[in-house]
């Protein structure tokens, strides 16, 4: 028998099911868009009764859970409701996300914050799993710590192309996906190792159009041999990222490391239609004052950026980006 014959039935039955999961899971979100819709639309023709919204849901719940159990609770029924007031339109419903998609994004109040979800989700095909981990490491308020929120949303509309770093390189990243407790006493290599071993959840963290490329890349410069820690690519901006991983809080000489390798890349892998390298400093603790004085003023290859072993709140980046608008407007 043809071992390619196999094969190929194999695929068709896995992509069968994963088609029928797919129709299932768009199935059961319109239904729960169209029962919210029925709940509010009667609830408006009562709304000159006080209560009659949770009435109206107590009431469906007791008919409806014995039968039909848990999906009809006074709870569920609720977020039913929440549902299709979040989404009244019935063909802005996105195919590819599932109800545990829809439940993330539920919660979320501000309207730019969840349009900005739901178009990186849609782009990048996250799953609900890593949806949830965006929102848990407040990605939308760390990329305002970079750039503006016009930007941030251009970007997510694919109206924008990243021009420089600053477009896709998050301070701080978040790194609790490694599951490390926050020490001292840990090396360069360890960190280096742990970001390998879980390369998907790095690359998810390192956003759009990032591919890995090399780990201690070896190269030779006047009789010495160097090792850059991890190199990456990114299509988007068509260049070379090279991390260097510093445990300590970072030095001049950190710096000027970072931007030899830098130049190695320009001068002899660089091809000449690509982008210009960036060097990016991955670091327990920086001086933005010593790194914007180390570098010359023109600098756009060398990011230095903080990270975090832990999930930051919300209210700490919102603190950090409010900072930031009220320096931007002191200096202007």
């Amino acid at each position: 028998m043809n071992p390619t014959l196999v094969t190929a039935i194999r695929s068709l039955i896995l992509e069968s099911r994963e088609q029928a999961v797919r129709t299932v899971d768009h199935i059961r979100v319109s239904m729960y868009w169209n029962i919210g819709k029925r709940i509010f639309e009667e609830e408006q023709e009562g709304k000159d009764r006080a209560d009659y919204g949770a009435f109206l849901i107590r009431t469906l719940a007791k008919e409806l859970e014995p039968e039909f159990g848990t999906g009809f609770t006074v709870r569920q029924l609720e977020r039913y409701r929440q549902f299709y007031r979040t989404f009244p339109i019935a063909s802005a419903l996105r195919t590819q996300f599932s109800w545990t998609h829809y439940k993330l994004l539920l919660p979320i109040d501000n309207q730019e914050k969840r349009a900005f979800y739901i178009l990186e989700a849609s782009k990048n095909n996250w799953t609900s799993r890593q949806l949830e981990r965006q929102i848990n490491s407040q990605l939308y308020e760390r990329l305002l710590l970079s750039t503006d929120k016009e930007s941030v949303m251009a970007a997510a509309k694919g109206e924008k192309q990243p021009a420089n770093p600053l477009d896709v390189i998050k301070d701080p990243m978040v790194l609790e996906f490694l599951g490390l407790e926050k020490s001292p006493s840990y090396y360069e290599k360890d960190l280096e190792g742990a970001l390998i071993a879980h390369l998907q959840e790095f690359l998810l963290e390192l956003g759009n159009g990032f591919s890995f490329v090399a780990r201690q890349k070896r190269i030779h410069i006047g009789g010495d041999d160097f090792f850059m820690d991890l190199v990456f690519y990114n299509r988007l901006l068509q260049c070379f990222v090279v991390f260097e991983i510093k445990t300590h809080k970072i030095t001049h000489q950190d710096i000027g490391q970072l931007q030899m390798y830098v130049n190695y890349l320009d001068r002899f892998e660089k091809q000449p239609f690509e982008q210009a390298t960036i060097g990016i400093l991955l670091c327990a603790d920086k001086n933005d004052a010593m790194v914007k004085i180390t570098l010359p003023e023109t600098n756009a290859s060398i990011v230095a950026s903080k990270y975090q072993l832990y999930l930051p709140t919300e209210q700490q980046l919102l603190a950090e980006v409010k900072n930031k608008v009220s320096a931007m407007e002191h200096h202007s």
